[in-house]
């Protein structure tokens, strides 16, 4: 099979199916004559285990031990006590929240030091909360990459144009032809290095397991 058709066939996005690859917790045969992945029953049959795991909130080094011999159980309870973890640290974000609730205040009246402090004693306590500026972080990320590789290229292009409008208007003094390809070609070859640079900053900022819950 190919990998559109096991997509269709368990319900996992063709990113997640080569990420779990990456993570050696698949691994498809090759294609002799052509060199592509070929799945068949057995790594369907994988990525079912995978989703079922996942969907259940279990991680990826616990399934990892599975594969490598560990029972279901001993798996599941390893787990539990994560999920007993985090059932405790959502109970504290509810009850702080709760609190919250009923405060016939503006934001920026609120005692957000104070909150702070009191989140900061929680989490030495044990409690996690759930941080969300990383996710913030990420359009920016994104923005920066993309800014920059458009203002190196833009200005490649002009220097590009730049030199062909000089050798242009002063035909006589313009260096041969070979030559005026080489000065071209430079800031040609750093336009696609940037560009390239920037497909795979893009690939760094993406790598990662999508969630799949919304498609399940």
């Amino acid at each position: 099979m190919k990998i559109n058709e096991v997509e269709a066939q368990v319900g996992i996005t063709k990113k997640n199916i080569r990420f779990y690859e990456e993570q050696g917790l698949l691994s498809p045969r090759r294609n002799s004559e052509n060199g592509y992945r070929d799945y068949g029953e057995a790594e369907v049959a994988v990525l079912r285990q995978i989703k079922l795991m996942r969907k259940l909130g279990v991680p990826l080094e616990e399934i990892r031990r599975m594969q490598a011999g560990g029972t279901v159980g001993d798996g599941m309870r390893r787990h539990l006590v994560t999920l007993e973890r985090e059932h405790h640290s959502l109970e504290q974000s509810m009850r702080l929240c709760q609190s919250l609730k009923d405060r016939e205040e503006r934001l920026d009246a609120l005692d957000a030091a104070g909150l702070l402090e009191e989140m900061d004693q929680m989490e030495k306590a044990g409690t996690t909360f759930r941080d969300k500026q990383k996710q913030d972080a990420k359009p920016v990320r994104y923005a920066g990459a993309v800014v920059m590789a458009l203002l190196t290229t833009a200005l490649m292009t002009a220097l590009i144009a730049l030199m062909v409008w000089g050798f242009t208007v002063d035909t006589a003094d313009a260096p041969p032809l070979p030559l005026l390809l080489v000065l071209v070609a430079i800031p040609g070859v750093i336009i696609l290095g940037v560009l390239l640079a920037l497909v795979q900053r893009i690939r760094e900022i993406q790598k990662g397991e999508e969630d799949d819950a919304k498609n399940y």
